[in-house]
């Protein structure tokens, strides 16, 4: 499992080490394999607006860091993940069960089962005040999470075992 992002020309940075900005570009440049800077401005601009130079200015030291590649196509640099996407997710969670976890996927899964049992018996309390005789039905939470199943390993639905 790669722990470090890493270029070819040998600078690695940890995938945790990304500004939030950079995460989004890096967001909006993995599903298209390769952008221009124009082309992620637009693809971040629903949800996070930025000017044209902010965009450039961050691929720009992504490709600094190591984690994107770039090349000359006309007047115009067109930016390529050095990373997967996967790869980066496996790498984050690498680092936070080194970190967090004392380097236990374990461990991390019971945190992550425990984080669920404290959600369902409120939400188990929420439906029982709903079901009450005569009691107004309880609008959930927009912050609470929808209860999951099991999986036959016993682990919660989504969870991927094979770190077990």
């Amino acid at each position: 499992m790669m722990a470090d992002a890493a270029s070819p020309g040998g600078s690695r940075h940890a995938i945790l080490d990304l500004a939030p900005l950079e995460l989004d570009c890096m967001n909006a440049l993995w599903p298209s394999g390769e952008a221009t800077v124009r082309e992620i401005q637009q693809a971040l601009q629903p949800s996070r607006p930025r000017a044209y130079t902010t965009i450039m200015t961050i691929l720009d030291r992504l490709a600094q860091k190591g984690i994107v590649q770039r090349r000359k196509v006309g007047r115009a640099w067109v930016y390529r993940a050095n990373v997967s996407a996967d790869q980066a997710r496996a790498s984050a969670v690498s680092q936070v069960v080194k970190g967090f976890f004392a380097g236990s996927a374990t461990a991390l899964a019971l945190h992550l089962a425990g984080q669920r049992e404290r959600i369902l018996p409120a939400q188990r309390q929420l439906a029982a005040v709903s079901l009450r005789p005569g009691a107004r039905r309880a609008q959930p939470q927009a912050s609470a999470a929808a209860p999951e199943s099991a999986s036959p390993s016993g682990a919660p639905a989504g969870l991927d075992t094979a770190l077990l």
